[in-house]
């Protein structure tokens, strides 16, 4: 799933705190967020929390800086810390799409397909949420978990209205075509797909999927042959 929201732009950080004192807190904060959540990529925890911690300290109520601290607790395994900072932060900001959708998020890894649905959907209903897109492909991935899949096409559909050109939703709900034998949609899609993104092992894939359940020999060793083609320049 969709993880925390993308990064402002680069903001440079100054260890010099009485620059910091002078610089606008949002904006340190920011800055140490950045930091911290490029640490956790990388996989230097003590950096990641020490960073993270001090986005906290610059702007103790900023969202962000709450739900990227409560995402590093999940990281680490402390989810019990992590339910709770997220708890906080919906508090100070039970409007916000993009604390909601974290927090869906985070509700489904933990197993509360229904909280985390009704969460995500709350963060698509805000008005000057921009990232609607997101939320429905949260929502579809966590249906999937949850296996219920006509939810998940439902979901998936939804965030192609919005984004026609999200990746990962037109491959999902092409896999999810194929499934119910919705052939013809499935192959308009991943065509589309070609179009925009060009030949991709994955879209390649279920082609081959396809085109052997309908029984089209001459294509499924068509692709079947741009997929070994693939593997071999990749």
């Amino acid at each position: 799933m969709t993880g925390l929201l993308p990064l402002l732009g680069c903001i440079t950080v100054s260890d010099n705190p009485k620059a910091e004192v002078k610089s606008d807190p949002i904006e340190m904060s920011e800055s140490r967020i950045e930091l911290g959540l490029g640490y956790l990529q990388q996989g230097n925890m003590p950096k990641a929390r020490e960073n993270l911690e001090k986005a906290l300290k610059h702007s103790p109520d900023y969202y962000r800086a709450q739900i990227s601290m409560a995402h590093y607790f999940d990281t680490v395994g402390e989810t019990d810390r992590a339910d709770k900072l997220y708890r906080t932060s919906l508090r100070h900001h039970p409007k916000n799409g993009n604390v909601l959708n974290n927090y869906g998020t985070f509700l489904c890894k933990q197993g509360e397909f229904d909280q985390a649905n009704d969460y995500f959907n709350r963060a698509i209903k805000q008005p000057y949420y921009y990232l609607v897109s997101a939320s429905y492909e949260n929502a579809a991935l966590c249906a999937l978990k949850a296996g219920k899949k006509n939810k998940a096409s439902y979901y998936f559909q939804r965030t192609l209205d919005h984004d026609p050109y999200r990746a990962r939703s037109i491959l999902q709900l092409s896999k999810l075509e194929i499934q119910n034998d919705d052939l013809s949609k499935a192959r308009l899609r991943l065509i589309g797909f070609h179009q925009h993104f060009g030949v991709q092992i994955a879209s390649l894939k279920l082609l081959i999927e396809l085109e052997e359940k309908a029984g089209n020999t001459s294509l499924k060793n068509k692709y079947e042959n741009l997929l070994n083609q693939l593997i071999v320049n990749s």
